[in-house]
C-alpha cells in the first residue's frame, strides 16, 4: 500500500464517521487506515465496524484504556501498527477533501516532512454537515458555506481549488512549517530515527515537539496548507492543562538549545511487546 493513515480521536465518534466517510470516497485509495484511540468508550469501536467493509485495506483500531491525555502513546502504538513506509497523521476532527491522500503523496520526497493546516468551522456548521455534503463535497465549497451562516475570512482561501493559487499561497505563507498533528506526513523511517513521540508530553504542542526533533534530525519541511484541505469540526478542549503546556514549551526550548533528536520516553519502549 502507499501509505497509512493514522488518525487520532477520544470519545469524538459523531465526529469519527464524518472523518471516516471522507475518506471513502479519496482520489486515490491504495492507503490503510488505523485510528489511534485513546481510550474511547465502545461507541468509537461501533462507528469503526461500520467502516470496515468500506476500504481496500482492513481497518486497524488501535486501543488503550482511558488513563488520561495519552495521544503520544497511542500515536506510538498506531506507528508500530502501520504497513506501510509513509505514514500521514490527522485528527478524528477533521473531514478531508477527496484529493487529500493524492496531494500528499504528490508531495512526498525523502528528505522532507509535509506540512498542512485546516479551515475550521463553528460547531453549528460542525453539526450542519450531513454524509451527502461530504460525499458531494459541498462542506468544502464557500457558496455551501456561506449558506450555513459563515462569516467571510481571508483563511477561506484554502479552499480555493486552483493548483497555481494554491502553490503560491504555500510559497507566501508565513506560517511556520511545522509538523501539525491534524495534517502532516512523513516516512517511517525518519520518525523512528527520532523516537517517535514523547510520551511524558500530554496536550499543547506535543506534535511540533516531534517535528522540531525532525529538524534536528536533518530533515526539511515542505509547505502544502493550500493543497491538502480539510475541514476541522468544533469541539471543546476541557483537556487542556496550562503547567502541562508550559511543560511542553520548556521541553520543546531544551530540545532547540541543545540539537535534541531522539527522546528517551518514545516509540523504542513498545518495540519488544510488538
Amino acid at each position: 500500500m502507499k501509505l497509512s493513515i493514522i488518525i487520532s480521536t477520544y470519545n469524538s465518534e459523531e465526529w469519527l464517521r464524518k472523518v471516516l466517510l471522507g475518506y471513502t470516497i479519496q482520489t486515490e485509495n491504495d492507503f490503510e487506515v488505523i485510528v489511534a484511540d485513546d481510550g474511547s468508550t465502545s461507541k468509537t469501536k461501533e462507528v469503526i465496524d461500520y467502516f470496515r467493509g468500506k476500504f481496500r485495506h482492513p481497518v486497524q483500531h488501535v486501543w488503550h484504556e482511558d488513563n488520561g491525555f495519552r495521544k503520544c502513546r497511542i500515536l506510538n502504538t498506531a506507528i508500530l501498527a502501520s504497513q506501510s513506509d509513509y505514514l500521514l497523521f490527522t485528527d478524528g476532527d477533521c473531514i478531508p477533501r477527496k484529493d487529500f491522500v493524492q496531494q500528499h503523496l504528490k508531495e512526498k520526497e525523502p528528505g522532507f516532512f509535509l506540512s498542512g493546516g485546516y479551515f475550521k468551522l463553528p460547531m453549528d456548521i460542525s453539526k450542519a454537515i450531513a454524509d451527502e455534503d461530504i460525499l458531494k463535497q459541498r462542506c468544502f465549497r464557500v457558496s455551501w458555506l456561506r449558506k450555513q451562516g459563515l462569516k467571510l475570512n481571508f483563511k477561506i482561501t484554502k479552499l480555493n481549488r486552483n493548483k497555481y493559487f494554491a502553490a503560491f499561497m504555500n510559497w507566501l505563507t508565513p506560517t511556520k512549517r511545522s509538523w501539525n498533528g491534524h495534517n502532516s506526513s512523513g516516512f517511517k523511517a525518519d520518525i523512528l530515527a527520532v523516537n517517535g513521540f514523547n510520551e511524558l508530553l500530554e496536550y499543547g504542542g506535543e506534535d511540533r515537539e516531534m517535528g522540531e526533533r525532525l529538524f534536528n534530525y536533518g530533515l526539511l519541511s515542505k509547505q502544502i496548507r493550500y493543497m491538502a484541505i480539510c475541514v476541522h469540526l468544533d469541539h471543546s478542549r476541557g483537556y487542556v492543562n496550562p503547567e502541562k503546556v508550559a511543560y511542553n514549551m520548556e521541553v520543546r526550548k531544551f530540545n532547540k538549545k541543545n540539537n535534541v533528536i531522539r527522546t528517551a520516553t518514545g516509540i523504542e519502549q513498545h518495540q519488544n511487546n510488538m
